[in-house]
């Protein structure tokens, strides 16, 4: 990614979808660390911030928790290498049903489209996904 994807809610959603299909379909983790993210990566979620490893421990529950799942990108504004996006994140677990989870995201990533920094706000929305504010 040299300069600001043409696309940049096409790039989150495709950043996303990627990652979430490498992880569920049961390819290595470390496989998929390494296409997503920079060894260096930060993301902070929350609040709390996850290196490489504790990013590479949550794929692990992922792969054996979610059924389904497809990502709204709302808006995304892009400038280089960062980009910031309002998506949310639907899917449905073994165990929870469905959920939906608006995200927040501030972003940076290499020109070869790995994350290697984050800031993600998120905020759990109703089941059915649909949230009228905002509208």
């Amino acid at each position: 990614m040299p300069n600001s994807p043409p696309d940049p809610a096409r790039f989150v959603a495709d950043f996303f979808t990627s990652l979430t299909d490498s992880t569920v379909r049961g390819d290595a983790p470390e496989s998929v660390m390494d296409r997503h993210y920079t060894p260096d990566v930060i993301q902070v979620s929350d609040g709390l911030p996850l290196d490489h490893d504790r990013l590479l421990a949550h794929l692990r529950p992922v792969r054996r928790n979610v059924l389904d799942y497809r990502f709204e990108v709302h808006e995304a504004v892009a400038d280089g290498h960062r980009i910031a996006a309002r998506l949310t994140i639907h899917a449905r677990t073994r165990k929870g049903g469905p959920t939906a989870t608006e995200v927040h995201l501030f972003g940076e990533f290499t020109e070869d489209g790995r994350m290697r920094r984050a800031h993600q706000l998120t905020r759990a929305l109703p089941a059915s996904g649909t949230d009228e504010e905002g509208k």
